[in-house]
């Protein structure tokens, strides 16, 4: 008999052993031991340190009648470690085949090394459970640990190998809402990973992790689908149940530290030293109905007992995050524990058109402080906007500009280059250069590299658009360029740029409004008064879901021909975040601001770049031939 028929025997014949009578919460308080090397908190494990775990532990005791727990959360509340104590106990106490998913099998070695080895070498009733790595036919690898009558595989959801390798009893999909839609062409990892569970008929199939983008998002659909569990605690004051809710929340001014949480039956402001009294006293309640075989939990950060994280924390964290949708859909994943909503539905071009302003093109208005342009390559011409950045990411379009020529062909090129140089008159009196260009590398591809390469790094970049990029602009990649047929020595470097977060960010900026006093939000979009056609190409895309494969697909479609001037605007805050707007602070913004005083004699450092003396009135006028000018 082969070892892999040996293990599923073993596994399959402790199936029709009684049920031990322990739970896994009393398991982990009687065993559980917290390694020095991945626990913060090392020593004897507590259930009561985390009390709301209780029942979702137990729902993993073979004896619940509950088959499958979708636990969507927030970070900081002991669902890694909750985790390692149902790993320990089937280990101990029911042993059988069990399958441990990662999003990554890179990422499942790590968990097997930073996670499961201390927790077999740290619990005494575990060592002796597990064979010693180092001696020989062990069964203990990164990937495999053998045990009587089971064994524990950890692999990773992009490898269908690992997700079909076996029959498994007991399955734990970790962060399952960052797996990929399909596993090696071979389906939905998810699905593929349960079907491995359908020869058991005392199955167990925990799913969790921290939310992603509504509609998209795994542990959203799995815990809607579930009787939807959410933690209710007494009020100190009044004894009244509630569950914790961002809403009743409140602080002073920028003041983290003067958090409170606000009753909602009697208004008695809540200390958070409070909470341990209440988690204490917590309960589940369930507001859905299932069919008794799957439970579903949900738990934000707000619950992390005290000494892990705050409520001011989560204020803190919330202030720093508010202005910027990348950090604040970050805040909401892994704060709140709940899934983020895109705001990807059109900008109503109309309104903007309607709301342009009468300052002049060409002309930096005295908040703007800096400048970017972004350039989109097309075969007959060049499109850039030139865009100015103020404090709190507050925009001016300065111009537009159509630079009509065949990319393989040099005379554009020159036009671009005459731009890049071509200073732009500030309210103050002082001459800006754009500080930084982006240009879209999708088109003409090496035509593109030779023209950056040119330039300096500090003021030229290259970049192509990843729809499934995760933040606005990642690092730089070498590529080969070539001229004339032959590679040349030196290459080119491109920086991939998150298309769809920097166009959820732009839509949701273009739907700002100015408040009662005329001040301008965070983020908010000036224009000039340019014609409809550039509007209408700034709105051109909407934010879609498709059905790919059976798994939800969220994607940018056109819902006009032409989007020109939104590639534009994207490529030009991918340069401003290149330059490090999105980490300056207040006194970055007040060196810059301090420049255009009118009284200074100081020439501006991001214009330090003079124009060329080639560069004539005529070349000028041909730079502005042809642009969205009303």
């Amino acid at each position: 008999m082969s070892d892999a028929a040996k293990i599923y025997d073993e596994g399959f014949n402790s199936g029709l052993r009684p049920d031990p009578l322990v739970k896994v919460s009393e398991w982990a308080d009687e065993y559980r031991v917290l390694s020095q090397v991945a626990s913060s908190e090392p020593g004897r494990w507590r259930t009561s340190r985390t009390p709301y775990l209780k029942d979702i532990m137990d729902c993993l005791s073979p004896a619940s009648p509950i088959e499958r727990v979708a636990f969507m959360k927030g970070a900081q509340i002991g669902a890694t470690e909750m985790g390692g104590n149902w790993v320990g106990y089937v280990i101990d106490q029911a042993p059988g085949p069990m399958l441990v998913v990662q999003p990554t099998v890179e990422l499942g070695k790590r968990w097997s090394k930073g996670r499961l080895a201390p927790l077999i070498d740290d619990t005494p009733v575990l060592t002796g459970r597990v064979k010693d790595p180092r001696s020989r036919d062990s069964g203990n690898t990164v990937q495999s640990k053998e045990f009587p009558g089971g064994i524990v595989v950890v692999t990773g959801s992009n490898s269908a190998v690992g997700l079909r390798s076996m029959p498994v009893r007991y399955l734990f999909l970790d962060e399952v809402s960052a797996y990929p839609g399909d596993a090696d062409g071979e389906g939905d990892p998810v699905s593929l990973a349960i079907q491995r569970t359908a020869t058991f008929s005392r199955r167990k199939i925990l799913m969790v992790s921290t939310p992603t983008i509504q509609g998209l998002c795994r542990i959203e659909m799995e815990f809607e689908a579930s009787d939807r569990r959410y933690f209710y605690l007494p009020c100190p004051e009044c004894n009244e149940y509630q569950k914790l809710k961002w809403t009743q929340i409140t602080w002073q001014g920028q003041d983290p530290s003067t958090t409170r949480y606000v009753c909602e039956h009697c208004g008695y402001h809540i200390e958070n030293h409070q909470k341990t009294w209440m988690l204490e006293r917590g309960e589940w309640r369930a507001e859905g109905i299932s069919n008794g075989k799957v439970a579903g939990f949900h738990l934000s950060s707000l619950y992390s007992p005290v000494g892990w994280f705050s409520w001011s924390d989560a204020v803190e964290r919330y202030i720093t995050a508010a202005d910027n949708d990348q950090l604040l859909k970050v805040w909401y994943n892994t704060t709140l524990g709940e899934p983020w909503q895109d705001k990807g539905d059109a900008p109503d071009w109309e309104r903007i058109y309607e709301r342009a302003e009468d300052y002049q093109i060409n002309t930096i208005p005295m908040r703007g402080l800096f400048l970017t342009a972004g350039a989109d390559i097309q075969k007959d011409r060049i499109e850039v906007e030139v865009v100015a950045w103020g404090r709190n990411k507050e925009t001016w379009s300065v111009a537009y500009n159509v630079l009509l020529g065949n990319p393989a062909e040099g005379k554009v090129w020159d036009k671009l280059t005459e731009l890049l140089l071509e200073p732009f008159k500030h309210e103050s009196g002082i001459d800006l250069n754009i500080m930084m260009l982006a240009v879209d590398s999708g088109y003409a591809t090496q035509e593109v590299y030779n023209w950056t390469r040119k330039h300096s790094v500090s003021r030229v970049m290259a970049v192509k658009g990843r729809d499934q990029a995760t933040a606005a602009l990642g690092s730089p990649t070498k590529v080969d360029v070539t001229s004339r047929g032959r590679k040349l020595k030196r290459g080119a470097r491109v920086w991939p740029v998150g298309v769809s977060i920097l166009k959820s960010e732009l839509y949701h900026w273009l739907k700002l409004t100015k408040d009662e006093d005329g001040e301008s939000p965070s983020g908010y979009c000036h224009f000039p008064k340019y014609d409809t056609e550039y509007f209408k190409q700034l709105t051109a895309e909407q934010l879609v879901t498709k059905i790919v494969k059976g798994y939800p697909k969220r994607e940018w479609q056109k819902v006009r021909e032409r989007n020109e001037a939104l590639d534009c605007r994207v490529y030009a805050r991918a340069a401003a975040a290149a330059l490090g707007i999105d980490h300056w602070n207040d006194t970055k913004w007040d060196k810059l601001a301090a420049t255009f005083e009118k009284d200074t004699s100081v020439t501006s450092a991001n214009h330090a770049t003079k124009p060329s003396k080639s560069l004539t009135k005529q070349s000028r006028r041909k730079v502005r031939r042809s642009s969205f000018i009303g």
